[in-house]
């Protein structure tokens, strides 16, 4: 596929966190970019303040005038985006070049040395940092990521002329198949999108074709544990990392509510006393992949030292909205039941001695049905919890299956069902210590509401 051929690009589901770095890699390009989403959100406004006009209806008379030539527009797509769609009816039936937005991460891979991370959990984190190391470095990069970078406010960097582009590799429609990588990191690979694979197994086939992928010569970077077959991969190509154990892991650390120090131990030695400037011992397991890449990559133990300081997180990853001495609120887009336990793990161990209530809104009802009995374990480590009802995302429901799935297997005493609309009025009422909102759907809507909750509590009558 020849992406320069195309003067004009528009996005099916512009407003998705992947699909919006990508749109913005082709406005600096120097393309026209327009695009279409279901419903308007804080992304899809900036979007158009950079100077993509995006609609909303489903309606091929709102295509903008220039993007209804098939020789001189290429559509992509977003899997949320279904098949029923008027939009993508049209551009299809009239012959427009139509691709995955999976498709044209496969192409642009296949132009840079990149380095792309998987797994079902912490990719986002551990890609962005990856890409905060070396874009703050002389090294340098181009980056598409699939979360918000606070240190940059974005989704999407780019330095001159670089050689390395920094991706994640999504599991989800086995989408990181097309990808080349020249490097791979690994961080999990727990059963998940089980309404795609079916099977834990085929989940984990994947996985390892994923690997098999890797370009000739190129580095695997994989925690150590993993079960998945690393044979094809040249042995001393092969670096295992975790948060203890490995040639490459953690010791000495020392958790603080706003940073972590840690020593990085390396097969060739030790780097003592490094700050990474975000919380949470899950945080140091993902900087221990990322230095392993950027020690690999050219970034010198200076510059690590100096990238890792300055990492400030990922919008909606641990994300401190408030912190007031007596009351703590954390935002997490955990949606998994590993990531849950990581989460509340991570938190536990900077306030170990305080309550922890949480918000969680479930992600999928496929997801719901297949691990609820895992949900209410994890769900069980915090000392209150509330759900949400499911956010479907792109599913219709399923009969017999909400948020009581997970409630009726919970074991702790404190535990309560409601709505959105609802949620304030029950967090008023309680005295709060450590409180998480937790899911990737629209919990993010509630943060500010919280926030100014908690800021100007109700007064006691």
């Amino acid at each position: 596929m020849n992406l320069n051929q195309y003067h004009n690009i528009f996005f099916l589901g512009a407003g998705g966190i992947g699909m919006s770095a990508l749109a913005r890699y082709f406005v600096a390009r120097g393309k026209h970019v327009a695009g279409y989403d279901l419903v308007p959100t804080i992304l899809t406004a900036k979007l158009t303040a950079e100077g993509m006009p995006i609609f909303y209806r489903d309606e091929p008379v709102d295509i903008p005038e220039g993007f209804t030539d098939p020789g001189n527009t290429l559509v992509v797509f977003t899997p949320a985006v279904k098949e029923d769609n008027h939009l993508l009816r049209f551009f299809r039936y009239h012959n427009f070049e139509v691709h995955k937005r999976s498709e044209i991460l496969g192409t642009l891979s296949s132009e840079y040395e990149t380095i792309a991370v998987a797994g079902t959990h912490g990719k986002t984190t551990v890609s962005t940092m990856i890409a905060h190391l070396l874009y703050s470095s002389p090294v340098g990069c181009l980056a598409i990521l699939g979360g918000i970078s606070k240190n940059y406010n974005s989704n999407y960097l780019y330095s001159g002329n670089p050689k390395y582009f920094v991706t994640e590799a999504d599991e989800f429609d086995r989408s990181f198949l097309k990808l080349r990588p020249s490097m791979e990191v690994v961080t999990s690979s727990d059963a998940d999108h089980l309404d795609i694979y079916g099977t834990e197994m085929e989940l984990k086939n994947s996985f390892e074709v994923f690997i098999k992928n890797l370009k000739n010569q190129g580095l695997l970077v994989i925690k150590e544990g993993l079960d998945l077959d690393t044979s094809t991969i040249e042995p001393g190509k092969v670096l295992k990392y975790s948060l203890s154990g490995g040639g490459y892991f953690a010791e000495n650390l020392r958790l603080f509510p706003g940073h972590t120090i840690f020593d990085l131990i390396l097969p060739s030695g030790r780097i003592d006393n490094i700050t990474l400037g975000i919380p949470g011992e899950i945080n140091v397991e993902n900087a221990v992949a990322a230095s392993v890449v950027a020690l690999n990559v050219g970034v010198s133990e200076k510059e690590l030292r100096n990238g890792l300081k300055s990492f400030k997180g990922i919008k909606r990853r641990f994300e401190v909205q408030y912190n007031s001495g007596q009351t703590v609120y954390i935002d997490d887009y955990a949606h998994h039941p590993k990531e849950i336990d990581a989460l509340v793990g991570s938190v536990r161990k900077i306030f170990p001695d305080k309550k922890i209530t949480g918000v969680f809104q479930p992600h999928l009802y496929s997801r719901t049905k297949d691990f609820s009995a895992a949900f209410a374990q994890s769900l069980d480590l915090m000392d209150e919890v509330f759900i949400l009802d499911i956010y479907p995302a792109r599913e219709n429901p399923v009969a017999g299956v909400s948020s009581a799935l997970i409630f009726d297997k919970m074991k702790i005493k404190h535990k309560k069902l409601c709505n959105k609309e609802n949620l304030l009025t029950e967090l008023a009422a309680v005295k709060h210590e450590v409180l998480l909102t937790i899911g990737a759907g629209d919990i993010d809507q509630l943060v500010l509401p919280i926030q100014l909750m908690l800021q100007n509590p109700p007064k006691s009558k």
